[in-house]
């Protein structure tokens, strides 16, 4: 653990250390439509093959929520060329390891193996992108397998619970508002057909991006791109993507959820917040800084400090954002109440904390010292080449430029404490706010027995 020399140490290597973008990077596109991005590291001969579609939760025709997580399992199906679950075995067997993951706004695949296979994990991705294949046992197998999932991460979970009715309350127009998993009464109606109408019209090289990073050569992954995925057909089906947008808020939205399963009550509170826009990052930028200024460390930040150590009305506190999406995002926070503190009274002295936050601004020293932090873990995180496929294949998922993405460190590091309140004052208003209570159940009052009665009588 660094002292206080160490961490000055550290900060002052946080600011000598280079930008993102002196990381070698290639980019080009095949001429059926598919981006490549090739990200070289050569520290060890190890390379991570991801493949980002742009589509994701937010995209699903209504009334099938959940079919782009469905088919996130689906694709490990199989193939003519690839038995039903052998794509990671193979993989496995070559000492890798693989995996996939779904958003509102893109769904993506990924292989971390040696670099001498990169090739064979190119060859099988570029198959199951057009050739998958599907029988009803697979379907009925796999959608129990996501009930079961809603069931385990979702049903079972307060917390979880109230998020996601808490999200459906904030974007009450936008399809950000229906849980990636999906609506469980959606879900048990997913078809074969659903998803195959929705596989071949979104799974097509011209609506991906494929990043490999590691210990390659650009023009060897330009070969083998050209090889596995350039004989792919495009799709057709493959349109701007407008979504309905929400209407202006006016009134801040309330939420209670009461459930005996909850052991530590809490206070959470999102707001509307604006998204990283491409060319114009500024924003976004100055709320990742307000984030970790308000609650991004347990001892240091403005809620930490005051509601946990000054008046000592909670055990925990946080803050949190991500811009990183098409559309609004959202700007959120959390606090659980001390032992005798009810939510009612932790509620107050977060708005208050909140209110003199507001009216005075952040401490000019504290400032510094976070927007250092926030830039160095974006330059520490080069140090992982998965990492950096996730930054560039998600940001590009969501519209960003490679311009944008490679000058967000600086554009952190250029946020001034102006930039940060004029962000803290835009987004921090309860009008376009949830609030969220997660609470046990009152107790229910003693029925009076009939003895009682008498004797009240009496």
């Amino acid at each position: 653990m660094l002292g206080r020399s160490g961490a000055g140490i550290a900060v002052a290597l946080a600011l000598t250390l280079p930008a993102l973008a002196e990381e070698p990077v290639t980019t080009f596109t095949l001429d059926n439509g598919l981006n490549v991005v090739v990200i070289e590291d050569h520290r060890a001969p190890v390379v991570v093959q991801m493949i980002w579609y742009r589509v994701g939760a937010a995209d699903e025709p209504p009334g099938h929520s959940g079919i782009a997580h469905f088919l996130e399992h689906l694709m490990f199906k199989g193939t003519d060329k690839v038995g039903p679950n052998e794509f990671s075995g193979t993989v496995e067997a070559q000492g890798g390891d693989d995996n996939a993951f779904t958003s509102w706004d893109y769904t993506a695949y990924f292989q971390r193996i040696a670099a001498d296979r990169l090739g064979l994990v190119m060859e099988m991705e570029a198959d199951r992108m057009r050739n998958l294949r599907l029988t009803e046992d697979d379907v009925t197998t796999e959608r129990q397998v996501i009930l079961e999932e809603r069931a385990q991460r979702t049903d079972s979970d307060p917390g979880a619970l109230l998020m996601e009715q808490m999200r459906a309350a904030q974007f009450m127009n936008h399809p950000y508002g229906i849980p990636i998993i999906g609506w469980r009464h959606e879900m048990e109606q997913l078809s074969r057909e659903d998803a195959l109408e929705y596989y071949q019209r979104f799974y097509a090289p011209n609506n991906a991006t494929l990043v490999i990073a590691g210990d390659v050569e650009p023009e060897t992954v330009k070969a083998l791109a050209e090889e596995h995925y350039g004989p792919l057909a495009p799709s057709d089906g493959i349109v701007p993507r407008e979504r309905p947008q929400e209407p202006p808020q006016l009134a801040e939205r309330r939420l209670t959820l009461a459930d005996e399963r909850v052991s530590d009550p809490y206070v959470f509170r999102t707001y509307l917040a604006p998204e990283r826009d491409p060319g114009d990052q500024k924003e976004a930028a100055a709320l990742t800084v307000l984030a970790e200024l308000l609650g991004g460390n347990g001892q240091t930040s403005v809620l930490a400090r005051a509601l946990q150590f000054d008046s000592q009305v909670a055990v925990y506190t946080s803050a949190f954002y991500s811009g990183t999406s098409i559309d609004d995002a959202t700007f959120g926070m959390a606090v659980i109440p001390a032992p005798g503190v009810s939510l009612e009274q932790a509620e107050a002295e977060l708005d208050r904390v909140l209110g003199e936050f507001l009216e005075q601004g952040p401490d000019t020293a504290a400032l510094e010292r976070i927007r250092t932090q926030v830039r160095a873990g974006e330059i520490y995180a080069r140090d992982d080449v998965e990492a950096l496929a996730r930054r560039y294949g998600e940001g590009l998922s969501v519209g960003l430029s490679r311009a944008d993405i490679e000058g967000w460190d600086e554009a952190l590091s250029a946020v001034t404490e102006a930039d940060v309140m004029a962000a803290a004052h835009k987004v921090l208003d309860r009008r376009n706010a949830v609030t969220g209570w997660l609470t046990q159940p009152e107790p229910a009052a003693a029925e009076a027995t009939p003895a009682a009665a008498t004797e009240v009588q009496e």
